[in-house]
């Protein structure tokens, strides 16, 4: 029995996207199981390689057959999607859901930067959009698409921020190297700020009391 056909039907009968991952625990588990037989316990520790191997050839199967669905990993996740000329006839039959509003062009434009440049602050990501970003990122984060990623190594250790697996699906990416490519967005240049100050190596930073906090300038508010 061929791989790709035991993962076809898998990705058939799943109530959700798989990822590799995932998949590879299916086939330890099927193999665990009492009475398995000999075909099922050879794939036990099946390698990720093949896995992949196997999906493209499947999703290469279905363009050639021209079937009205198609194979598509979103999120570093496998799934059967219809193909979006049938949307009219899928919408009778199922109804359409509630989707969230469309992001607004400002936040749209700030998902960008976070996406090519991340990780980064939210001061970075402002002198990159010259304007103040406080509504736009809120909205951002309300929405699943950013989230914090630790914190930066400098003067007052801020927030880093990077983009969610929601992202990726929110623009049906499998991973962030499917991003189109954007030079001009990656080459604008912003400062960072200086590093954390220590009084000796191994020490503490220096205390906040200590450091001398200039209030920023007034920047230009920008709606969501």
């Amino acid at each position: 029995m061929e791989l790709k056909f035991i993962l076809e039907s898998l990705l058939f009968s799943a109530q959700k996207p798989l990822s590799t991952s995932e998949l590879r625990d299916i086939f330890a588990s099927a193999a665990a199981e009492e009475g398995a037989d000999a075909t099922v316990k050879s794939l036990k520790k099946v390698k990720e390689a093949e896995l992949n191997a196997a999906l493209e050839q499947l999703v290469q199967d279905h363009e050639a057959a021209g079937r009205s669905y198609r194979l598509v990993c979103v999120a570093g996740a496998w799934q059967f999607v219809t193909q979006p000329e049938f949307a009219p006839w899928l919408k009778a039959l199922v109804g359409v859901k509630a989707r969230p509003s469309r992001l607004s062009q400002p936040a749209l434009e700030t998902l960008a930067i976070i996406a090519y440049r991340q990780p980064l602050t939210r001061a970075e990501i402002e002198q990159i959009r010259g304007v103040n970003v406080d509504g736009t990122m809120q909205t951002l984060l309300e929405r699943g698409l950013v989230e914090q990623k630790g914190r930066a190594e400098v003067i007052g250790r801020p927030s880093l921020y990077g983009t969610t697996p929601m992202f990726l699906e929110y623009f049906g990416l499998s991973n962030l190297d499917s991003l189109p490519a954007a030079d001009e967005l990656r080459r604008i240049p912003f400062e960072k700020p200086p590093d954390l100050v220590t009084t000796e190596p191994g020490l503490a930073t220096t205390p906040p009391e200590q450091l001398e906090i200039t209030e920023p300038a007034p920047d230009a508010v920008e709606t969501k």
